[in-house]
């Protein structure tokens, strides 16, 4: 059987380094757009560089009486943050060395007419996914029709896709069951990622910042440092 690595993650918002790096590793990247949404880890926001160190950049989700509505069916609500969010790019980056390359995907980005959360982040991952050359074929799970919660749906979704490798984050050790993984001949591997340290516009340097902030201050450049690029160094810190 010809090896195929497949890796599943929630869609995150404006996602970090890490989860680039994890769909690098893979031959297919499963959007997990039909999980239960839950705000404020980073699924509505992540952390982009300032003058001042790093801010969040939130985006604000209908969830009054909506307790278990998934990310596809997560409603954006419309208080004027897409505006906010734009002078926020724009004062961190706009005299970035590549802004000319990235803030008009944003532009074009915030002025879709799109209403759902999963659709948005999407929108945003594929964007990156391009800029990094990652070749993962991306999927998204509400198209797959594999039901189930935690490692049943991850272990559907990895057998309907042909998978013999499931490439899980490092969280993953607390919750996979490897043994139903095991049985079904599909081997579990835990990502490593050390985040690799890089010029961004102001110092000192911030790890964990979203990704675009990469591509802001490295343009096509940003796809050899994220593959280990032995000319960047790395944290020695396991980030999760």
């Amino acid at each position: 059987m010809t090896p195929r690595v497949v890796t599943i993650h929630q869609p995150e918002c404006f996602p970090w380094l890490g989860f680039v790096d994890k769909a690098a590793q893979a031959d297919a990247f499963v959007i997990l757009d039909d999980a239960q949404y839950s705000k404020n880890y980073f699924n509505n926001r992540n952390k982009v560089r300032t003058a001042q160190g790093w801010t969040w950049l939130t985006i604000p989700v209908e969830t009054a009486g909506k307790a278990t509505q998934t990310f596809a069916e997560a409603a954006m609500r419309e208080d004027g943050w897409r505006r906010k969010h734009l002078a926020t790019w724009t004062q961190s980056y706009g005299a970035a060395p590549f802004a000319a390359s990235v803030l008009p995907f944003l532009e074009d980005l915030y002025a879709r007419p799109l209403t759902r959360l999963g659709a948005f982040n999407e929108a945003a991952i594929r964007f990156l996914f391009e800029r990094f050359a990652v070749r993962a074929e991306v999927r998204l799970s509400s198209e797959l029709d594999c039901p189930g919660t935690a490692t049943d749906k991850l272990l559907a979704i990895c057998r309907r896709l042909g998978a013999t490798e499931y490439l899980s984050g490092i969280s993953g050790k607390d919750y996979l069951d490897e043994a139903k993984f095991a049985a079904a001949d599909i081997a579990v591997r835990y990502q490593d990622f050390h985040h690799p340290v890089y010029r961004q516009r102001f110092e000192p340097f911030l790890p964990a910042m979203s990704a675009f902030d990469l591509l802001f201050n490295h343009g096509p450049e940003a796809a050899r440092i994220i593959l280990r690029d032995p000319a960047f160094p790395r944290l020695k810190e396991v980030f999760t």
